[in-house]
């Protein structure tokens, strides 16, 4: 079925454009971090927090981008928050010292905040169910390349024209998408002026923020598992808190209703698993190659850009697949194949010939690539027009912590697949990254069993010719 002709691929081009940036600049400073410290007299690890300020501001933020694209409307938040990010990606370039630098970040999470979710929701409002497909085809890109190619982004950057630049390259980008947003974003919006939940935005903002910080703890070399607790007792007692206040509100912060569609909560549930474990490989696949192979980060770097390859390679397969097949089987079967790979990828060591490792990456990357749409685009496929802003906003929330959390689990894996190599054969090196990634494969069966609850004809209506 071709898409209709009020099908706006520009729109959807331009939304994936700018969500590349927001998903990009969310690492793309790891690699340049020594050359930062040296400019600022500080160490390296030091860096991390610039990176986690704009992690919880993504996180915080998120959560109120319903409430202002029903009261100001999607063009003109969407506008906005292009202007914030470029103006906040200019101030970082120009950062004196760590605390300034830290400052403009969370300016940059604010903007990014507001650009993705706005966006994806401009876009669902714009088009028929029939495009639902199509659409997504196009904004599910940014989340798989991004995290991929980010550390040799701002590597390079970093070592030939200086990390300042690894900011400064979103200028001619954000003008661009600036103008191009001006003629694409339709002038007609659905306002809904509303009361804003206070009350409910503090208590699910303290929630997540506290969230994201526990898995940034957990990800750091030593961890400091006191804070991490008391991050975790933090986050459930706000969680509660919102709760209580969401039975309570007339117009929440996070409408939990698209919750009871079977596709919807398929699609966030398990798919929050899913794209967990997309953003642990990568992290694990390096870690195996640099410190249990003692590869140098420019091999490793290069070896990982297989994953690259396998999703951007199978990516004009991937609508036709979920066509031909139907979103319950494609996502079955991604899971259950990713899964094996992951098997696969425990036994490869220092003497596996490297075009084995390439095409196991390839293939982890081609079969996240599917998975990925499907999820993506089976979420919103029974969710009515009246819903749409509540059910983006919240998809939007729980995609967001599953990112933030992906390189926490990743760590937590490689320690205690450590721990257990140690423990059965007193060596804890290599050995405990092989069970990181039998942890990691065992971990995908929890999505798996969400999909096989799935309908077979589930989301038919979105595939049909």
């Amino acid at each position: 079925m071709a898409p209709s002709a009020s099908f706006n691929r520009g729109l959807a081009l331009l939304v994936a454009v700018t969500a590349f940036m927001e998903f990009l600049d969310g690492t793309v400073i790891q690699t340049a971090a020594p050359a930062i410290a040296r400019e600022f007299g500080v160490r390296a690890t030091d860096i991390n927090v610039a990176m986690t300020a704009y992690l919880l501001a993504l996180a915080v933020c998120i959560p109120a981008t319903g409430w202002l694209a029903d009261r100001f409307g999607t063009r003109r938040v969407y506008l906005t928050a292009i202007v914030v990010f470029g103006v906040a990606s200019v101030l970082c370039a120009f950062s004196p010292d760590l605390f300034w630098l830290c400052v403009f970040r969370v300016l940059q999470g604010v903007g990014g905040a507001m650009m993705v979710p706005v966006g994806r929701l401009a876009v669902l409002r714009s088009i028929e169910p029939r495009d639902l497909l199509d659409a997504m085809a196009y904004l599910t890109w940014p989340a798989l390349l991004a995290p991929v190619i980010a550390p040799a982004v701002g590597g390079v950057l970093a070592d030939t024209v200086g990390w300042r630049w690894i900011f400064l390259i979103n200028v001619p980008i954000g003008i661009a998408t600036l103008i191009a947003a001006i003629v694409l974003v339709p002038r007609r919006d659905e306002l809904r002026p509303v009361p804003l939940d206070w009350s409910g935005l503090v208590f699910i903002a303290i929630a997540l923020g506290a969230l994201v910080m526990a898995g940034e703890l957990v990800g750091e070399a030593t961890t400091n598992w006191p804070a991490v607790v008391s991050a975790l007792a933090v986050s459930a007692a706000s969680g509660c808190l919102f709760w209580w206040r969401l039975r309570r509100s007339a117009h929440p912060v996070l409408d939990l209703s698209a919750l009871r569609i079977n596709t919807f909560r398929a699609g966030n549930a398990g798919g929050g698993v899913y794209r967990l474990m997309i953003g642990a490989v990568p992290f694990l696949v390096t870690l195996l190659f640099q410190s249990g192979f003692g590869w140098s980060a420019a091999q490793a770097g290069l070896i990982v850009i297989a994953l690259f390859v396998g999703n951007i390679g199978i990516k004009p397969a991937t609508t036709p697949l979920i066509k031909r097949f139907g979103f319950r089987t494609v996502i079955v079967w991604s899971n259950v194949i990713g899964a094996g790979i992951l098997l696969l990828l425990a036994l490869v060591d220092s003497t596996t010939p490297i075009a084995v490792t390439v095409v196991l990456l390839v293939l982890s990357g081609a079969f996240r690539s599917i998975g990925f749409s499907g999820y993506n685009t089976i979420q919103f496929v029974d969710v009515p027009p009246a819903l749409t802003n509540g059910a983006n906003t919240l998809a939007s929330t729980m995609q967001q912590v599953a990112a933030g959390l992906g390189i926490a689990v990743a760590a937590l894996l490689v320690r205690l697949g450590g721990s257990l190599a140690e423990s059965v054969t007193h060596d804890g090196d290599w050995l405990g990254y092989r069970w990181a990634f039998v942890g990691a494969a065992a971990l995908l069966l929890i999505p798996l069993f969400e999909a096989l609850s799935l309908p077979r004809q589930a989301g038919i209506h979105a595939t049909a010719d």
